[in-house]
C-alpha cells in the first residue's frame, strides 16, 4: 500500500502548508527542490491568491449541509506545491469544506516530496496538482479521487493540447480568469456529488 499510516502521519494541515510557504517566500525559495526565481514569482502570486479565497469563499448550504452528514472519519490527502496556481484558486475551498465536517480532516503533502505517490494518481500521464484521495480513515481505503482542477477548467487545457499547443502563461491565465468568473460554485458542485456518494 503506497499510502500508510506513517505518510499521513507525515501530512501537513492546511495552516501550516500556508505557514511554510510564507517561510520559505521569506528566504526566497518555493515549495518544490528547484529555486527557480519564476517558481518563487509564482508562489508569491499564488499565495495571494490562496489568501484572498480563504477570506472571501462561503461554502453554498447544500454542500454544508452533507458535509455534516458525511457518514464516517474521512481523511482528504492532497498532493501540491506552493508554486500551484490551481492548488491556490481550490484549497482554500477546500479546506473551509472540510472544516464544516467533524468527520474529515485535511491533510497535504508536497508533490515533489512524495513522486512515487504522484505517480499513482496521474492526470492523462502528467504529475498534474492538486491531487485529492478520499480515505476512509480507519483502513486508509480509498474512496475517490478529485483533481487536478474542476471540470470545465481542464476542458480549457485539454482543447488546447488537443490542438498542438504547449501550455503557456496565456492558457493558465485563461483558466485563472474561468476561477474568478466561476466563483468556485463549479468545485462545490464536484463536491457535493461526491460526498454524497460516500454516503
Amino acid at each position: 500500500m503506497i499510502i500508510d499510516k506513517e505518510l499521513i502521519e507525515k501530512a501537513m494541515s492546511y495552516d501550516a502548508y500556508l505557514a511554510l510557504i510564507d517561510k520559505l517566500l521569506l528566504e526566497g525559495k518555493s515549495t518544490t527542490g528547484d529555486q527557480d526565481e519564476s517558481l518563487v514569482s509564482y508562489t508569491r502570486l499564488n499565495q495571494q491568491r490562496a489568501k484572498k479565497w480563504d477570506k472571501i469563499v462561503s461554502i453554498e448550504a447544500p454542500l454544508s449541509l452533507a458535509l455534516k452528514k458525511v457518514p464516517y472519519e474521512l481523511i482528504w490527502l492532497v498532493l501540491t506545491e506552493g508554486w500551484c496556481g490551481d492548488a491556490a484558486q481550490t484549497l482554500p475551498v477546500i479546506n473551509k469544506m472540510a472544516n464544516l465536517s467533524d468527520k474529515i480532516e485535511l491533510k497535504l503533502l508536497l508533490r515533489d516530496q512524495h513522486l512515487r505517490l504522484m505517480d499513482a494518481y496521474l492526470t492523462n500521464g502528467a504529475r498534474a496538482i492538486p491531487k485529492l484521495i478520499f480515505l476512509k480513515k480507519e483502513n486508509l481505503q480509498e474512496l475517490a479521487v478529485w483533481g487536478p482542477r474542476p471540470s470545465p477548467a481542464q476542458h480549457i487545457l485539454s482543447d488546447y493540447k488537443n490542438n498542438g499547443s504547449d501550455p503557456n502563461i496565456d492558457i493558465y491565465q485563461q483558466i485563472h480568469l474561468w476561477y474568478s468568473r466561476d466563483k468556485a460554485q463549479t468545485l462545490q458542485t464536484e463536491f457535493l456529488s461526491l460526498v454524497k456518494d460516500l454516503s
